[in-house]
C-alpha cells in the first residue's frame, strides 16, 4: 500500500492541528494544565502524561544535540534512553552507554573515564563482559536487522487473502480534527476469521474483554482472567517469532534466562498503574492493545484485531486514514481516525494483519532497547520507527518501568 503523506509528518501534523490541548504544539514547557488531556511541561515525562508528540516536539528544545566530541557516540546510542528501564540517577545500573545528559550527576558513556565523571560502579556494571542488566546499549544496524529476522519468522501472520481492506479516503493532516466521516463504508470488507482460531490469536483475543476502558476505574482481575495472562505468554513463547526475539536479548545479555524474559514480559505490559486518581486502572496491555478513554479521548487503541472485532459488533466507525504503508502484503501499517461508541481518535497508527506475537515482539524490543526513544527498525526492506514511552510514577521488581505505550510512528526515514 501507498503513504498518502509520510506517517512522521501525518501524525505530528495531525497532532498540531488537533487543538492545543492535545497536542504540544506551542506548549513546550507550558505550566501544568489540570483541564489539559496531556501535558507539555518539564515535569511530565516523571508523571507519565506527556502527549503523544512530547519528545517529538519539546525535548530538542531542552536537549539540544551533544557538543561534538559526542559525535562519534551517536551513531551507537541514538535514541539510546535518557532514563533507562532503571531507576539509579547515581549509578550505571542500566545506564551504559547512554547518551550523555548534563542534568545527571554521574555518567556511564564512553566517554566519561576520560572526562573524570563517570558513576563509582561505572567500572564493575559497564567496564566487563557477561550478563549484565544493564549491558552495552543495542545499535540501530542490531534493531533492524532483527527486526527483519522477526519479520521472517511470522509465519502466523494474515495471507493478502485472508484480509480485504477497504481503506477509502485519504486525508490531510490538517482535517483530522474535524471528526467528518468521510468513510461510508467499514474499513474491513472481509477476514478470514480461521486465523483467529491460531493458539496465539485465541490466546490474545481472550484477554480484550478482560478490561474497563475508561480509565479512573480499577482494573481487579478473576483467577481466570489472571490465567488467561499467562496462557497468552506460553503460546506467543513457542512461535518462532518470540523465540528469535529472546534469543537476541539474551545473546545481548538483557536476560540470562527464557523464565526471566518471560516474567519480565508479564510485569512491564500486564503490571497495573494509575493514570488517573489512585485506583490501578491501566497496563501498557490495556492501552496498546486494547483502548482507553480519558477525558473524553480514545488514547492508545494500536491493534487491528480489536479494530476489527470492535467495528464488526458495531462499535468502532471508521472515518479517514492519513497514512497507508508502502508494503504490498501483510503486515501493514495505516494510521487512522475512528469514533469508538462515541469516542474520537484523531491519528491512531496500527500494523494490519500482523499476529499477535510479531505486534508484541516488536514493541517490547523497542521498549528494552529504546525505552522512551524512537525506536529504529526494518521490515522487508522498508524502514519503519516505532516510539515507546515509559511509566514513569511506580516500577516493579528492582526500579523496572512499566509500558506506558508504544505505536508506529514512522515508515520512512
Amino acid at each position: 500500500m501507498r503513504a498518502c503523506v509520510p506517517l512522521t509528518v501525518a501524525i505530528l501534523c495531525g497532532l498540531a492541528w488537533a487543538g492545543k490541548r492535545e497536542s504540544c504544539a506551542s506548549r513546550c514547557n507550558e505550566r501544568f494544565d489540570r483541564d489539559a488531556v496531556c501535558q507539555c511541561d518539564r515535569r511530565c515525562p516523571q508523571h507519565g502524561d506527556c502527549c503523544e508528540d512530547y519528545e517529538q516536539l519539546c525535548t530538542a528544545e531542552e536537549n539540544p544535540k551533544e557538543p561534538e566530541l559526542f559525535l562519534e557516540l551517536e551513531e551507537e546510542t541514538e535514541g539510546a534512553p535518557a532514563s533507562s528501564l532503571y531507576l539509579a540517577p547515581n549509578s550505571c545500573q542500566g545506564r551504559c552507554l547512554e547518551a550523555f545528559d548534563k542534568h545527571h550527576s554521574c555518567h556511564c558513556n564512553a566517554r566519561c573515564p576520560e572526562f573524570g565523571n563517570c558513576c563509582e560502579d561505572f567500572e564493575s556494571l559497564c567496564g566487563h563482559e557477561g550478563f549484565s542488566h544493564s549491558s552495552d546499549a543495542i545499535t540501530k544496524e542490531e534493531l533492524q536487522s532483527v527486526s527483519e529476522k522477526i519479520y521472517r519468522a511470522d509465519t502466523n501472520k494474515a495471507r493478502k487473502e485472508d484480509i480485504v481492506l477497504n481503506s477509502q479516503n485519504c486525508i490531510s493532516p490538517s482535517e483530522t480534527r474535524d471528526q467528518v466521516d468521510r468513510c461510508p463504508e467499514p474499513l474491513f470488507t472481509y477476514v478470514n476469521e480461521k486465523l483467529f482460531s491460531k493458539p496465539t490469536y485465541s490466546a490474545f483475543l481472550n484477554l480484550l474483554n478482560n478490561y474497563q476502558r475508561a480509565t479512573g476505574r480499577g482494573e481487579h482481575f478473576t483467577a481466570q482472567e489472571l490465567a488467561e495472562q499467562d496462557t497468552f505468554l506460553r503460546e506467543i513463547m513457542k512461535t518462532a517469532v518470540m523465540k528469535e526475539l529472546y534469543g537476541f536479548l539474551h545473546q545481548q545479555n538483557r536476560y540470562s534466562s527464557e523464565q526471566e524474559f518471560v516474567s519480565d514480559l508479564k510485569n512491564m505490559w500486564f503490571g497495573l498503574y494509575s493514570r488517573s486518581k489512585e485506583e490501578r486502572d491501566s497496563s501498557g496491555f490495556e492501552h496498546v492493545f486494547s483502548g482507553e478513554v480519558k477525558k473524553g479521548k480514545v488514547t492508545g487503541f494500536h491493534n487491528w484485531i480489536r479494530f476489527y472485532m470492535q467495528e464488526k459488533e458495531g462499535l468502532v466507525d471508521y472515518y479517514s486514514h492519513i497514512y497507508d504503508g508502502p508494503w504490498d502484503s501483510y503486515p501493514d501499517v495505516l494510521a487512522m481516525q475512528f469514533n469508538w461508541d462515541g469516542y474520537y481518535k484523531e491519528v491512531g497508527s496500527a500494523f494490519i494483519g500482523s499476529s499477535p506475537e510479531f505486534e508484541f515482539a516488536l514493541y517490547s524490543l523497542c521498549f528494552i532497547a529504546r525505552p522512551g526513544k524512537v525506536c529504529q527498525l526494518s521490515l522487508g526492506g522498508h524502514p519503519l520507527a516505532i516510539q515507546t514511552y515509559t511509566w514513569n510514577k511506580s516500577t516493579y521488581g528492582n526500579g523496572k518501568k512499566y509500558i506506558a505505550t508504544a505505536y508506529v510512528v514512522s515508515s520512512t526515514h
